[in-house]
Protein backbone atom coordinates (compact mmCIF):
# COMPACT_ATOMS: atom_id res chain seq x y z
CA UNK A 1 0.00 0.00 0.00
CA UNK A 2 1.73 3.15 -1.23
CA UNK A 3 1.01 6.42 0.55
CA UNK A 4 -0.04 9.63 -1.20
CA UNK A 5 -0.47 12.41 1.36
CA UNK A 6 -2.36 15.31 -0.22
CA UNK A 7 -1.54 17.51 2.76
CA UNK A 8 0.85 20.36 3.58
CA UNK A 9 1.67 18.99 7.02
CA UNK A 10 2.31 15.25 6.89
CA UNK A 11 5.04 14.23 9.33
CA UNK A 12 7.18 12.62 6.62
CA UNK A 13 6.54 14.34 3.30
CA UNK A 14 4.17 17.23 3.96
CA UNK A 15 3.60 19.43 0.93
CA UNK A 16 5.49 17.33 -1.62
CA UNK A 17 2.32 15.94 -3.23
CA UNK A 18 -0.14 18.70 -2.34
CA UNK A 19 -0.88 19.60 -5.96
CA UNK A 20 -3.41 17.27 -7.64
CA UNK A 21 -1.32 16.65 -10.77
CA UNK A 22 1.79 15.95 -8.72
CA UNK A 23 -0.14 13.66 -6.36
CA UNK A 24 -1.58 11.60 -9.21
CA UNK A 25 1.84 11.28 -10.82
CA UNK A 26 3.34 10.20 -7.50
CA UNK A 27 0.65 7.55 -7.09
CA UNK A 28 1.40 6.20 -10.57
CA UNK A 29 5.12 6.19 -9.77
CA UNK A 30 4.45 4.13 -6.63
CA UNK A 31 2.44 1.63 -8.66
CA UNK A 32 5.33 1.36 -11.13
CA UNK A 33 7.62 0.65 -8.17
CA UNK A 34 5.46 -2.24 -7.00
CA UNK A 35 2.52 -0.86 -4.99
CA UNK A 36 -0.64 -2.97 -5.23
CA UNK A 37 -2.89 -0.15 -4.06
CA UNK A 38 -2.55 3.54 -3.26
CA UNK A 39 -3.77 5.09 -0.01
CA UNK A 40 -4.90 8.69 -0.61
CA UNK A 41 -5.34 10.96 2.41
CA UNK A 42 -6.14 14.64 2.74
CA UNK A 43 -5.80 15.10 6.48
CA UNK A 44 -2.66 14.63 8.57
CA UNK A 45 -3.12 12.39 11.62
CA UNK A 46 0.32 13.04 13.10
CA UNK A 47 0.41 13.98 16.82
CA UNK A 48 -0.44 17.64 17.27
CA UNK A 49 -2.09 18.07 13.87
CA UNK A 50 -5.29 20.09 13.75
CA UNK A 51 -8.20 18.82 11.69
CA UNK A 52 -9.06 20.34 8.33
CA UNK A 53 -12.69 21.05 7.55
CA UNK A 54 -14.79 18.76 5.40
CA UNK A 55 -14.78 20.99 2.32
CA UNK A 56 -10.99 21.26 2.32
CA UNK A 57 -10.52 17.51 2.74
CA UNK A 58 -12.88 16.82 -0.16
CA UNK A 59 -11.09 19.42 -2.30
CA UNK A 60 -7.78 17.68 -1.66
CA UNK A 61 -8.82 14.05 -2.00
CA UNK A 62 -11.53 13.65 -4.65
CA UNK A 63 -9.58 14.94 -7.69
CA UNK A 64 -6.65 12.65 -6.82
CA UNK A 65 -8.90 9.62 -6.34
CA UNK A 66 -10.64 10.38 -9.63
CA UNK A 67 -7.34 10.85 -11.46
CA UNK A 68 -5.80 7.63 -10.17
CA UNK A 69 -9.00 5.64 -10.75
CA UNK A 70 -9.01 6.81 -14.37
CA UNK A 71 -5.59 5.14 -14.70
CA UNK A 72 -6.90 1.84 -13.32
CA UNK A 73 -5.22 2.16 -9.92
CA UNK A 74 -6.72 0.37 -6.91
CA UNK A 75 -7.28 3.07 -4.29
CA UNK A 76 -7.97 3.20 -0.59
CA UNK A 77 -9.08 6.48 0.93
CA UNK A 78 -7.56 7.43 4.27
CA UNK A 79 -10.27 9.41 6.04
CA UNK A 80 -12.26 9.65 9.25
CA UNK A 81 -15.21 11.39 7.55
CA UNK A 82 -18.13 9.43 6.13
CA UNK A 83 -18.80 12.10 3.49
CA UNK A 84 -15.23 11.87 2.18
CA UNK A 85 -15.41 8.08 2.17
CA UNK A 86 -18.73 8.09 0.34
CA UNK A 87 -17.63 10.55 -2.34
CA UNK A 88 -14.26 8.81 -2.74
CA UNK A 89 -15.96 5.45 -3.29
CA UNK A 90 -18.22 7.09 -5.87
CA UNK A 91 -15.12 8.58 -7.55
CA UNK A 92 -13.46 5.18 -7.87
CA UNK A 93 -11.88 4.24 -4.53
CA UNK A 94 -12.11 0.55 -3.65
CA UNK A 95 -11.74 0.56 0.14
CA UNK A 96 -11.84 2.83 3.18
CA UNK A 97 -8.95 3.18 5.62
CA UNK A 98 -10.27 4.88 8.78
CA UNK A 99 -7.72 5.38 11.56
CA UNK A 100 -10.59 5.78 14.02
CA UNK A 101 -12.27 2.52 13.01
CA UNK A 102 -15.56 4.35 12.59
CA UNK A 103 -15.44 6.10 15.97
CA UNK A 104 -14.79 9.64 14.71
CA UNK A 105 -17.93 9.78 12.54
CA UNK A 106 -21.02 7.71 13.42
CA UNK A 107 -22.10 7.80 9.77
CA UNK A 108 -18.95 6.00 8.59
CA UNK A 109 -19.99 2.40 9.24
CA UNK A 110 -23.37 2.74 7.48
CA UNK A 111 -21.66 4.33 4.46
CA UNK A 112 -19.11 1.51 4.21
CA UNK A 113 -21.76 -1.16 4.81
CA UNK A 114 -24.05 0.25 2.11
CA UNK A 115 -21.16 0.38 -0.37
CA UNK A 116 -20.00 -3.14 0.45
CA UNK A 117 -16.44 -1.82 0.54
CA UNK A 118 -13.56 -3.31 2.52
CA UNK A 119 -12.95 -1.36 5.73
CA UNK A 120 -9.66 -0.96 7.59
CA UNK A 121 -10.39 -0.79 11.32
CA UNK A 122 -7.45 0.67 13.22
CA UNK A 123 -6.86 0.57 16.96
CA UNK A 124 -7.60 4.11 18.13
CA UNK A 125 -7.94 5.84 21.47
CA UNK A 126 -8.81 9.32 20.31
CA UNK A 127 -7.55 12.33 18.39
CA UNK A 128 -3.89 13.28 18.79
CA UNK A 129 -4.31 17.05 18.68
CA UNK A 130 -2.75 17.28 22.11
CA UNK A 131 0.01 14.78 21.32
CA UNK A 132 0.11 11.08 22.15
CA UNK A 133 -2.80 10.43 24.51
CA UNK A 134 -3.97 7.50 26.60
CA UNK A 135 -0.77 5.60 25.90
CA UNK A 136 -0.71 3.65 29.16
CA UNK A 137 -0.98 -0.13 28.88
CA UNK A 138 -0.48 -2.94 31.35
CA UNK A 139 -0.19 -5.41 28.45
CA UNK A 140 -0.26 -3.59 25.13
CA UNK A 141 -0.65 -6.69 22.95
CA UNK A 142 -3.60 -8.07 24.91
CA UNK A 143 -5.29 -4.69 25.27
CA UNK A 144 -4.93 -3.75 21.60
CA UNK A 145 -6.19 -7.18 20.51
CA UNK A 146 -9.17 -6.97 22.89
CA UNK A 147 -10.05 -3.41 21.86
CA UNK A 148 -9.77 -4.29 18.18
CA UNK A 149 -11.97 -7.34 18.75
CA UNK A 150 -14.64 -5.12 20.35
CA UNK A 151 -14.37 -2.57 17.55
CA UNK A 152 -14.67 -5.22 14.86
CA UNK A 153 -17.79 -6.56 16.61
CA UNK A 154 -19.33 -3.08 16.42
CA UNK A 155 -18.42 -2.78 12.74
CA UNK A 156 -19.97 -6.17 11.98
CA UNK A 157 -23.10 -5.24 13.91
CA UNK A 158 -23.28 -2.11 11.81
CA UNK A 159 -23.60 -4.16 8.66
CA UNK A 160 -20.07 -4.48 7.29
CA UNK A 161 -19.49 -8.05 6.08
CA UNK A 162 -16.91 -10.07 8.01
CA UNK A 163 -14.89 -10.76 4.86
CA UNK A 164 -14.65 -7.00 4.26
CA UNK A 165 -12.89 -6.17 7.54
CA UNK A 166 -9.14 -5.53 7.84
CA UNK A 167 -7.49 -4.69 11.18
CA UNK A 168 -4.57 -2.38 11.92
CA UNK A 169 -2.78 -2.21 15.31
CA UNK A 170 -2.37 1.56 14.99
CA UNK A 171 1.39 1.83 15.45
CA UNK A 172 2.30 5.23 16.85
CA UNK A 173 -1.27 6.15 17.75
CA UNK A 174 -1.40 6.56 21.55
CA UNK A 175 1.62 4.25 21.71
CA UNK A 176 5.30 4.61 22.49
CA UNK A 177 8.19 2.87 20.79
CA UNK A 178 8.13 -0.10 23.18
CA UNK A 179 4.41 -0.59 22.51
CA UNK A 180 4.93 -0.53 18.74
CA UNK A 181 7.78 -3.03 18.89
CA UNK A 182 5.79 -5.38 21.12
CA UNK A 183 2.85 -5.32 18.69
CA UNK A 184 5.11 -6.10 15.74
CA UNK A 185 6.70 -8.93 17.70
CA UNK A 186 3.27 -10.46 18.33
CA UNK A 187 1.39 -10.00 15.06
CA UNK A 188 0.17 -13.56 15.50
CA UNK A 189 -2.11 -12.31 18.29
CA UNK A 190 -3.73 -9.87 15.87
CA UNK A 191 -3.96 -12.44 13.09
CA UNK A 192 -5.83 -14.64 15.56
CA UNK A 193 -8.71 -12.15 15.36
CA UNK A 194 -9.49 -13.81 12.03
CA UNK A 195 -9.11 -10.80 9.72
CA UNK A 196 -6.36 -9.57 7.40
CA UNK A 197 -3.82 -7.33 9.16
CA UNK A 198 -2.48 -4.06 7.78
CA UNK A 199 0.87 -2.87 9.20
CA UNK A 200 1.55 0.86 8.90
CA UNK A 201 5.05 1.36 10.32
CA UNK A 202 6.56 3.52 7.59
CA UNK A 203 8.97 6.19 8.85
CA UNK A 204 7.30 6.31 12.26
CA UNK A 205 8.80 7.60 15.49
CA UNK A 206 9.58 4.19 16.96
CA UNK A 207 11.92 3.55 14.01
CA UNK A 208 13.60 6.86 14.73
CA UNK A 209 14.17 5.75 18.30
CA UNK A 210 15.62 2.40 17.21
CA UNK A 211 17.96 4.17 14.76
CA UNK A 212 18.95 7.03 17.06
CA UNK A 213 22.64 7.89 17.22
CA UNK A 214 24.83 8.04 20.34
CA UNK A 215 23.38 11.47 21.14
CA UNK A 216 19.87 10.05 21.11
CA UNK A 217 18.80 12.11 18.10
CA UNK A 218 16.60 10.17 15.65
CA UNK A 219 17.25 10.42 11.91
CA UNK A 220 14.74 12.47 9.89
CA UNK A 221 11.62 10.60 8.80
CA UNK A 222 12.75 10.31 5.19
CA UNK A 223 15.93 8.52 6.31
CA UNK A 224 13.97 5.63 7.84
CA UNK A 225 13.05 3.81 4.63
CA UNK A 226 15.59 0.99 5.01
CA UNK A 227 14.24 0.35 8.51
CA UNK A 228 10.72 0.44 7.10
CA UNK A 229 11.67 -2.20 4.54
CA UNK A 230 13.03 -4.40 7.33
CA UNK A 231 9.77 -4.12 9.25
CA UNK A 232 7.84 -4.82 6.04
CA UNK A 233 9.81 -8.03 5.44
CA UNK A 234 9.21 -9.20 8.99
CA UNK A 235 5.52 -8.31 8.81
CA UNK A 236 5.14 -10.16 5.52
CA UNK A 237 6.84 -13.23 6.97
CA UNK A 238 4.47 -13.07 9.96
CA UNK A 239 1.45 -13.09 7.66
CA UNK A 240 0.44 -9.42 7.27
CA UNK A 241 -2.06 -8.74 4.48
CA UNK A 242 -0.39 -5.48 3.46
CA UNK A 243 2.17 -2.93 4.58
CA UNK A 244 1.53 0.78 4.19
CA UNK A 245 4.70 2.60 3.10
CA UNK A 246 5.89 5.92 1.71
CA UNK A 247 8.82 4.53 -0.33
CA UNK A 248 7.62 1.47 -2.20
CA UNK A 249 10.58 0.02 -4.09
CA UNK A 250 12.69 -1.01 -1.08
CA UNK A 251 9.72 -2.59 0.66
CA UNK A 252 8.53 -4.37 -2.49
CA UNK A 253 12.03 -5.84 -2.94
CA UNK A 254 12.22 -6.84 0.73
CA UNK A 255 8.87 -8.62 0.54
CA UNK A 256 9.86 -10.42 -2.67
CA UNK A 257 13.05 -11.71 -1.03
CA UNK A 258 11.09 -12.78 2.05
CA UNK A 259 8.68 -14.71 -0.16
CA UNK A 260 11.53 -16.40 -2.03
CA UNK A 261 13.20 -17.49 1.20
CA UNK A 262 9.91 -18.79 2.58
CA UNK A 263 9.28 -20.79 -0.58
CA UNK A 264 12.82 -22.21 -0.42
CA UNK A 265 12.00 -23.74 2.95
CA UNK A 266 9.52 -26.12 1.33
CA UNK A 267 11.14 -26.55 -2.09
CA UNK A 268 14.42 -28.54 -2.12
CA UNK A 269 17.20 -27.04 -4.24
CA UNK A 270 17.63 -28.43 -7.73
CA UNK A 271 20.35 -31.08 -7.76
CA UNK A 272 23.53 -29.95 -9.46
CA UNK A 273 22.31 -26.38 -9.89
CA UNK A 274 25.45 -24.96 -8.27
CA UNK A 275 28.81 -26.63 -7.90
CA UNK A 276 31.67 -25.91 -5.55
CA UNK A 277 32.91 -23.11 -7.81
CA UNK A 278 29.67 -21.18 -7.37
CA UNK A 279 29.73 -21.60 -3.61
CA UNK A 280 32.95 -19.68 -3.10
Amino acid sequence: MGVVNVTPDSFSDGGRWFDTTTAVKHGLDLVAQGADLIDVGGESTRPGATRVDEAEELKRVIPVVRGLAAEGVTISVDTMRASVAEQSLAAGAALVNDVSGGLADPAMIPVVADAGAPFVVMHWRGFLEGGTIKGVYADVVTEVADELHARVAAVLEGGVAADRVIVDPGLGFSKGADHDLALLAHLDRLLALGHPVLVAASRKRFLGRVLAGPDGAPPPARERDAATAAVSALAARSGAWAVRVHEVRATADAVRVTRAITQARTAPPEPGAHGAEGAR
